[in-house]
């Protein structure tokens, strides 16, 4: 331990940004520093006193390092060495900097027992990484509100959810992979699947001459309550295969499913949460909010299986909410706001993605059709082997007529004149006609683990038990 007085003059020494490496301290002294002569290279310019650069190794050894109870077998570094390679300095100053930060955490009464000072000359450090059980606890205390406590106009969830989703345009994977993705015509994906099971030839045959209507999101009263949605809020569950789009629907034997292609007709962003797995973060650890980036891109890694995972059926109205209520919050308060999601599929193997699009994405297009047009559909026919499936669909159009003038009438404001049940939202999706197939379900495969029952038999030892 070296005396106050040599203490002293160390803590005076300046240093200048001119001998710092590390572009984040070098710019903040460059910018906040004071402008003296360095006691290093003798330079007049901007500098720090090497209590404050002593001051600053601290916070960001006490945020990204560990002290080891010894050499760590090799794991760690000396400290002197540690504060050099982080902060990127000659090994000068590296040592007046651990000098200073040993007297400032020297316990006399802890020497004497054995303790291992802070930053002493024989301590080492290793970098630590990211600690995420801050945020599992916070996670755990938002589902456990929303359950139990508020679940409308929680404050308790909407700043969980600001913590976790805000800015997540700006954020990427390990392999520059945006967790933010762009949908739509001419990009990578321009159309997503929607399946819908049938058990009854009427309803089939009106959703082959409607599919527009009857494929697509359901409307308002038949909106049941969904994984990312509420009941009675119509949104659009998808896929990126047809396969998929079946699995999901997950028919019974016997059944019919129809399968339609909607096109995307306008740019959507959706949170890609096959991403999530890879996000990262970086920075320089002199960054006092890396370490909770650090910490939030790690919780973030583990976050798709807590929104994606299977629901038992008898847990869907409790583990729901929490999905619903993230759906709502990315649809209308996240920065940015964002237009559904894409999320691996547990039913089917593979590449297999879901597409949620939100309430305000999923409207389709009406497909248009003169006034007076008669649709007909038939899912069969009987020849001399039977009956036998034949789906096909007839429009018979009315014959045009010459169009007359009509009186021009005046022109109301949008929103007035409107009845209750008028949809503002812009089309987002419009079904392909030529890609609806109905597939008949002839079976049901399970992948399942297998797993013995042991039972065993023991007598007792008191027979009065």
């Amino acid at each position: 331990m070296a005396d106050t007085n040599d203490i002293d003059e160390l803590k005076a020494k300046r240093l200048c940004y001119h001998c710092l490496v590390e572009e984040f301290l070098r710019a903040e002294i460059k910018r906040a520093g004071k402008r003296g002569r360095c006691s290093y290279c003798l330079k007049l310019a901007k500098s720090y006193t090497i209590e404050d650069m002593a001051e600053r190794i601290d916070t960001a050894f006490e945020q990204h390092f560990i002290q080891l109870p010894d050499d760590g077998n090799g794991d760690g570094e000396p400290a002197v060495s540690a504060i050099e390679n982080a902060a990127n300095i000659p090994e000068e100053v590296a040592k007046d900097i651990q000098a200073v930060l040993e007297d400032k955490h020297y316990d006399h009464e802890a020497a004497k027992c054995g303790e291992e000072c802070k930053f002493g000359s024989d301590s080492y450090y290793a970098e630590k990484g990211a600690d995420e059980f801050a945020w599992q606890d916070e996670w755990r205390y938002f589902e456990r509100s929303l359950k139990t406590e508020a679940r409308f106009f929680s404050r308790i969830a909407a700043a969980h959810l600001t913590r976790i989703f805000g800015g997540m345009d700006k954020m990427s994977t390990t392999d520059g992979k945006p967790l933010v993705v762009d949908v739509g015509p001419d990009k990578s994906l321009s159309a997503i699947y929607r399946a819908r099971v049938f058990q009854s030839d009427e309803k089939l045959k009106l959703a082959l001459c409607h599919p527009d209507q009857q494929l697509g999101s359901p409307s308002m009263i038949d909106a049941a309550a969904g994984r990312m949605n509420a009941r009675g809020i119509s949104v659009f569950y998808g896929a990126n295969e047809p396969a998929v789009a079946i699995a999901e629907v997950r028919p019974p034997v016997g059944s019919q499913v129809a399968v339609a292609r909607f096109n995307i007709i306008r740019t959507l962003r959706l949170l890609d949460l096959t991403a999530l797995s890879s996000v990262r973060e970086s920075g320089s650890i002199f960054d006092f909010g890396l370490a909770e980036r650090l910490e939030r891109a790690t919780f973030l890694r583990s976050l798709t299986n807590r929104i994606t995972g299977p629901v038992m059926p008898d847990d869907e109205a409790f583990d729901y909410l929490i999905t619903q209520a993230i759906a709502d919050f990315l649809a209308t308060e996240n920065d940015p706001l964002l237009d559904g999601i894409v999320f691996p599929s547990v039913q089917a193997a593979g590449d297999a993605l879901n597409v949620v699009l939100f309430h305000k994405a999923a409207r389709v297009k009406a497909i248009e059709m003169p006034d007076g047009t008669e649709i007909h559909a038939t899912t069969g026919l009987t020849n001399e082997d039977g009956w036998e499936p034949w789906y096909s669909v007839s429009e018979r159009v009315p014959p045009k007529v010459k169009e007359k003038r009509e009186e021009a009438f005046p022109v109301f404001p949008r929103g007035i004149w409107l009845d209750d049940d008028s949809d503002l939202r812009d089309a987002t999706l419009q079904v392909d006609l030529n890609s609806i197939k109905v597939h008949v379900v002839q079976k049901v495969k399970y992948d399942t683990d297998e797993h013995e029952v042991y039972r065993h038999s023991t007598e007792k030892t008191n027979p009065e038990l």
